[in-house]
């Protein structure tokens, strides 16, 4: 069974009106239907019971069918409002439809008036759907969204647990045990020398795997992330790089560690992770220059290579996960992550725009810092201090 449909009709002519009901009867339509005349029982009528169609005639005596069509616009912009009229001029029905009309029906040719109405009436329920999933959709998005934001923090919490549990418990067992291998050692009796070389070449392989559990944790989450800071993380990491790589990576700040949120810092920090990595597997590069700056409202990241560059099919490639992450990552904080080729030049070239709160004179270096990585090994959780002069930092 058809629902049934409500009708507003906006008629100055009551057996104009009786026609319309007749045509729309005879087409099979069930519908109930209000005529009113003025302006005033109108917009009465749209608030009080809101109509699924609308058919106004354009000439009305003190109110006419264009104020009509920008009422109805206003209270109810997807209901269907088709012109029913004696006479229109082709430009004034085109300027009409133009103007937000579903249609126009002429009086003398009322048989159009069914079709037009079912038409109307099928392209309402169509936006009302197509609305009604891109909502779903929204909300769908949204919540993934959410739930994307969610993992990130579990699962950064969860390396800092992890990577804390490591340094100190495993650290604290290795050192113990080294401690004792000394003590046996410096108690061997001279003549042992075959024993006392194990003993030197056991704490030798302890020291080892202290280093290792210190990288493995630092790997993990940083410490000096949250302790000093996004600038000392990002310097930390640029001279990782290049100690292990040999591929030079000078890093170029404005910024004061202090001023950002832990999740932008994270973001930031983990983004540059994922470019260096890219950057020793596909780049082919011999150096890399990080530029990290503060705006009005957002701070950006730029990092640069003069490897090989990048091709659009890469940058588009369903398969490039890594790329997707970091896209992912910026787009979590409402931010913007753009990848590619260097202008003017050879390599690749990533840039991290991530929003943040109005940041404040002090939050930013009136001379530029420049912090180009050094020589020799980072210790992350002893480097708890750092010293700058004449615009480096030492």
């Amino acid at each position: 069974m058809k629902k049934e449909i409500h009708i507003l009709m906006l008629e100055d002519s009551p057996a104009d009106a009786e026609l319309a009901k007749h045509t729309l009867r005879q087409g099979g339509l069930q519908y109930s239907a209000v005529r009113v005349e003025r302006e005033d029982d109108y917009i009465r009528e749209i608030q009080n019971n809101p109509p699924d169609l609308i058919l106004s005639d354009y000439a009305l005596p003190g109110f006419d069918g264009y104020a009509a069509l920008q009422i109805a616009k206003k209270l109810c912009p997807e209901t269907p409002f088709i012109f029913l009229t004696g006479t229109m001029g082709e430009e004034v029905a085109i300027e009409t439809l133009k103007n937000g009309a579903t249609d126009y029906v002429l009086k003398h040719r009322m048989v159009r008036l069914v079709p037009s109405v079912n038409r109307a009436l099928r392209e309402a329920r169509e936006r009302l759907e197509r609305k009604r999933a891109e909502k779903q959709l929204r909300e769908s998005h949204e919540q993934l969204r959410a739930l994307s934001v969610y993992l990130q923090r579990v699962r950064e919490e969860e390396r800092t647990r992890i990577a804390r549990e490591v340094h100190d418990e495993l650290g604290q067992a290795l050192t113990s045990c080294k401690l004792d291998l000394s003590l046996i050692a410096s108690r061997l009796p001279k003549n042992l020398k075959t024993l006392t070389e194990k003993a030197r070449a056991l704490s030798a392989h302890i020291d080892s795997t202290i280093h290792t559990v210190r990288r493995i944790a630092s790997e993990l989450r940083p410490g000096i992330l949250d302790h000093l800071g996004l600038v000392a993380a990002l310097e930390w990491q640029a001279t990782e790089f290049q100690n292990r790589t040999g591929i030079r990576c000078d890093l170029h700040t404005r910024l004061q560690d202090a001023v950002l949120d832990s999740n932008v810092a994270t973001t930031f920090f983990r983004i540059f992770q994922e470019t260096l990595t890219n950057v020793i597997r596909h780049a082919g590069a011999t150096q890399v220059s990080v530029h990290l700056k503060a705006e009005p409202g957002r701070i950006i990241m730029d990092v640069k290579d003069n490897g090989r560059g990048i091709e659009p099919e890469e940058i588009s490639n369903t398969r490039s996960l890594g790329l997707l992450g970091m896209k992912e990552r910026a787009a979590l904080l409402g931010g913007e992550f753009r990848i590619g080729p260097v202008r003017h030049g050879h390599g690749t070239r990533v840039t991290v725009t991530l929003p943040v709160a109005e940041t404040s004179p002090e939050a930013v270096h009136e001379d530029p810092v420049d912090r180009r990585s050094r020589g020799g090994a980072a210790r992350p959780e002893t480097n708890s201090r750092r010293r700058v002069q004449k615009g480096h930092v030492r």
